[in-house]
């Protein structure tokens, strides 16, 4: 039978909003004499999480900011107290939640190293055998006798993660803090995190980079305004958090009055289906989707020989990165399909665009005339993935590709 690493029941956690440790008198007898005063500075950042890790398991904890990833670990690594509920932890529980966690300022890096592990319970020769490997991950070996309140922040957390993934912990927690490393740092550390999984270790992971998640994590949970919106398999779990990451602000095409056109035809809905069939505004670097527009007549559409429809991928600075239109694969629309139906949709093999955020434009001409037209009708959030198997990250550029390397000619 596999044992538990962690179970966790009916965990809640309450923080007061905007309470000051002295107040006047005026704010004493407001707070006093007023019901609704105290329930509105309550907040829930977590209400009854329920779940289980067994012992060897990577979890990766995923979700928006402020749904309360950063408080459950906090509650986990002991950090802060739950307002109801109970954890169970089997092991010695090291964790990385931010930059320098566990560590004194005025101490050097060596001194440290030793702070932690007797923290853990370790006797000063087991972290002697283990400081030399710990040193040489890290990479600070020059400032190892150096105060760390001197060390840059990068500096801090190769030394930091070092530790914790070093020492003999049979859990280790990590916050989505390894963004201030290097990229070549954050490749190091996802491997070692790989392997301490491998060897029977337990490692719960918080981060928004969900190839990441997927490569190093078997299971996964979702947190959602601090509840568990849905807890599994890690796939599963990513792709209910891609699906349902369409944001709320995306405005209602149909209500869109900065259209362009004679409005003939207008474009009333844009929706993005990946890969699995999932409608998500989130698409991983050369995963195949499609974007499906809906569209109304509004007039009744003389006869004519073709139309067709175009989408536009801008970045962040409005510089155009890709268009496409049905007319680049010789399709014509004729004025018969376009009453028969109201949706057409584009669909790709995947795009090798860098990770980040984009919009997409889009319109439809007939007879050279715009019909309709809508700019910045969506979001495109572009994710990192394996493009190239051997890299974890994205090479330099704003586009991959897809090529091969022979030694002679090919």
């Amino acid at each position: 039978m596999v044992e538990k690493a962690i179970l966790v029941r009916n965990l809640s956690k309450e923080y007061r909003i905007g309470l000051q440790k002295s107040l006047s008198l005026r704010e004493s007898f407001v707070r006093n004499f007023t019901p609704s005063y105290e329930k509105k500075s309550r907040f829930w950042a977590l209400q009854d999480l329920n779940f289980e890790i067994n012992q060897g398991e990577a979890l990766g904890v995923i979700g928006r900011n402020g749904a309360g990833k950063s408080t459950l670990l906090k509650i986990l690594s002991r950090i802060t107290e739950p307002t109801k509920g109970r954890i169970e932890i089997n092991g010695r529980l090291a964790s990385l939640l931010e930059v320098g966690t566990g560590f004194h300022p005025e101490l050097t890096g060596r001194e440290n190293i030793f702070l932690n592990g007797t923290i853990l319970g370790m006797r000063r020769q087991e972290v002697r055998n283990k400081i030399e490997e710990i040193v040489e991950f890290s990479g600070v070996e020059k400032f190892l006798d150096t105060p760390v309140k001197r060390y840059s922040s990068g500096m801090y957390v190769r030394l930091a993660f070092a530790v914790a993934a070093h020492l003999d912990s049979e859990v280790l927690l990590v916050d989505e803090v390894l963004a201030v490393g290097d990229i070549e740092f954050q490749r190091k550390c996802l491997s070692k995190m790989g392997e301490i999984a491998g060897v029977g270790r337990t490692v719960i992971l918080v981060s928004h980079n969900m190839a990441s998640i997927n490569s190093l994590c078997s299971t996964g949970i979702f947190l959602n305004a601090g509840k568990i919106e849905s807890a599994g398999s890690i796939k599963e779990v990513v792709a209910h958090y891609l699906s349902s990451n369409r944001e709320q602000e995306q405005s209602n095409l149909s209500e869109r009055t900065d259209r362009v056109g004679n409005g003939h035809l207008r474009i009333t809905d844009i929706s993005i289906v990946n890969s699995k069939g999932l409608k998500t505004n989130s698409i991983y670097q050369m995963e195949s989707f499609k974007v499906q527009l809906s569209y109304l007549i509004e007039n009744k559409l003389a006869d004519f020989t073709g139309c067709h429809f175009s989408i536009g991928i801008f970045d962040m600075f409005e510089n155009i990165m890709i268009s496409h239109q049905n007319l680049l694969v010789g399709k014509l629309f004729s004025s018969s399909e376009i009453r028969t139906s109201n949706t057409v949709t584009f669909s790709t093999k995947g795009v090798a665009l860098k990770d980040g955020r984009y919009t997409i434009s889009v319109d439809c001409v007939m007879g050279g005339e715009f019909i309709d037209r809508i700019e910045q009708a969506t979001f495109l959030e572009i994710l990192p993935s394996h493009f190239y198997n051997y890299e974890r990250t994205f090479p330099k550029g704003l586009f991959g590709l897809e090529a091969t390397w022979n030694i002679g000619e090919a």
